[in-house]
């Protein structure tokens, strides 16, 4: 790495920063497989738990009142319920922190193992590249943050101001471990969460809203399907709608979101239709994704989509009088934004370039909902810093690049040393 006129005590801290002791945290988190929802979603926590300890951090583990928290109006949602979760905050002491670093721990499924060059959550490392589901989204990132305070702890400096880490569950189904930590009055001056951004800023956050729709059809025998209507066959004018709609939404984007082919995508992620190969299918269902554009209301989202599908329904002769149905369930992601007034931005891009000698990192929004929005509610002044390609998470091929994950260290140790001397 390049070290551009940086101070003594910076240079201490950096030179705690230890690529080898990155690649052995990151490999042992991507062998918890925490599936949102699943046991090893709060197994991961406790285990990031007694490191947070050896590292003399003040620690916040809680379990977390799931009945309270989705009863709560402002509850993001959900796609995977849970009968256990927990909360984890570790402060280097008492006080509002001057800087948040924020990760979450769960992963979504591996997907067809065949695809997989070997099992999904046995770490690889191949030349400088660590492979894994999770590798990039997100547990690289969480490495990075442990790495770094592990770094200040380790150069015995002792700031002035507060700092912590928050680790939290439920980000890829909704935001319920962000939501909790939120809850439980946990805030900050100032936040990065280190999701994957390829060596630029996040500084938005498209929103995505999950939705069912549920088209009716009539059942008979397949070799009398002119007496029946097959609720697939119903389906097909409501998706060519929704391809309309996604179209339409696409028209004129916010700036930042300029580069995507597609800032606010609609998908179908899920169809469910018939129980028999011989029976004409009387209900079909589609569960699937809608993007909010950055600033939209959400609800104004939802009412498109609704006027979307029954507009459908109406040029539909067996729709007309059977409207199909739409639920909103899941997770429910609004947009969010940085607050462009607070000093982070500027901290972390000259961390940034202070660390590699490089240009400042580019700046742009992300097509995907994230835990920002729920900070950026809560006045907290957040964007996206990270190790990764979120191209490359969800994916059989997600892994990350070691030195990406040292050069995100380094500049939050910056960062850190920065924004509580």
């Amino acid at each position: 790495m390049t070290h551009r006129d940086l101070s003594d005590l910076e240079l201490r801290a950096l030179a705690y920063v230890d690529a080898r002791e990155i690649v052995r945290d990151l490999v042992t988190l991507i062998e918890v497989p925490s599936i949102s929802g699943t046991d090893a979603e709060s197994d991961i926590q406790h285990r990031i738990a007694k490191q947070a300890r050896e590292l003399d951090l003040d620690l916040d583990l809680w379990s977390l009142d799931l009945p309270a928290l989705t009863a709560d109006p402002a509850f993001p949602g959900w796609e995977a319920p849970r009968s256990e979760s927990w909360g984890l905050v570790a402060a280097s002491g008492p006080g509002e922190p001057a800087l948040v670093l924020q990760g979450h721990v769960d992963v979504v499924p591996p997907g067809d193992p065949a695809r997989w060059h070997g099992d999904a959550f046995e770490a690889r490392l191949v030349g400088d590249r660590v492979h894994g589901r999770g590798t990039c989204d997100m547990k690289a990132g969480v490495v990075a943050n442990i790495a770094a305070a592990r770094a200040v702890r380790a150069a015995g400096i002792e700031l002035s101001r507060p700092w912590a880490l928050h680790f939290v569950v439920g980000e890829e189904d909704g935001g319920l471990g962000a939501f909790a930590t939120l809850q439980r009055g946990h805030r900050g001056e100032a936040c990065i969460i280190t999701e994957p951004t390829s060596g630029t800023i996040t500084t938005a956050n498209a929103g995505a809203l999950t939705f069912e729709i549920a088209v009716p059809g009539a059942a008979t025998h397949a070799s009398t399907s002119y007496a029946g209507v097959s609720a697939f066959d119903a389906f097909l004018p409501v998706h060519a709608a929704l391809a309309a709609l996604e179209g339409r939404r696409n028209r004129d984007v916010h700036p930042l979101m300029a580069e995507y082919p597609k800032a606010y995508p609609l998908s179908i992620g899920r169809v469910r239709c018939g129980d028999w190969a011989s029976t004409v299918p009387d209900l079909l269902v589609a569960e699937g994704r809608l993007g909010v554009a950055i600033g939209e209301d959400p609800a104004a989202a939802r009412a498109e989509l609704e006027e979307a599908v029954a507009g459908a329904a109406a040029a539909h002769p067996w729709l007309r009088e059977h409207p199909p149905t739409v639920a909103w369930s899941g997770g429910q992601f609004a947009s969010g934004s940085y607050d462009d007034r607070s000093p982070l931005h500027d901290l972390v891009a000259v961390a940034h370039v202070d660390v590699t000698g490089q240009e400042r990192p580019r700046e742009r929004g992300a097509p995907y909902g994230s835990d920002l929005r729920l900070y950026a509610e809560a006045g907290v002044p957040t964007l996206h810093y990270g190790p990764g390609d979120v191209r490359l998470a969800h994916s059989p091929e997600e892994s990350v690049l070691v030195d990406e994950v040292v050069t995100v260290t380094e500049s939050l140790v910056l960062a850190l040393l920065r924004a509580c001397a």
